[in-house]
């Protein structure tokens, strides 16, 4: 069963919808619960973030930046990175190329 325009749940109180992608990039909503982690992981693919409402504390390669409303951050290919929600927010997060390990067919 496809996950493609289907919320569900990424990690304990973060639920994310994956975009009917590109063929070589992606989107996603990702929403977060009050103090919701984003676990710290990495991925060959090059992501843009966009924080669409709240406040979130993003680590990249073990730089700290807090993003709001209405800002962006980038993470490098191969960045170690991991977020975690100052209050409910709500993020637009963009991949290139495809993050083919998150879609479901």
């Amino acid at each position: 069963m496809s996950n493609i325009n289907v919320w569900e749940n990424a990690e304990p109180g973060v639920k994310r919808k994956i975009f009917e992608p590109g063929a070589g990039i992606m989107m996603m909503e990702v929403h977060f619960e009050e103090g919701a982690e984003g676990y710290v992981h990495s991925h060959p693919h090059e992501q843009l973030s966009y924080c669409l409402k709240g406040r979130l504390e993003f680590t990249v390669d073990g730089d700290t930046k807090v993003i709001a409303a209405g800002e962006t951050i980038y993470i490098p290919s191969g960045a170690k990175h991991g977020c975690r929600a100052l209050e409910a927010s709500a993020l637009l997060d963009s991949f290139t190329p495809v993050r083919e390990d998150l879609i479901k067919k």
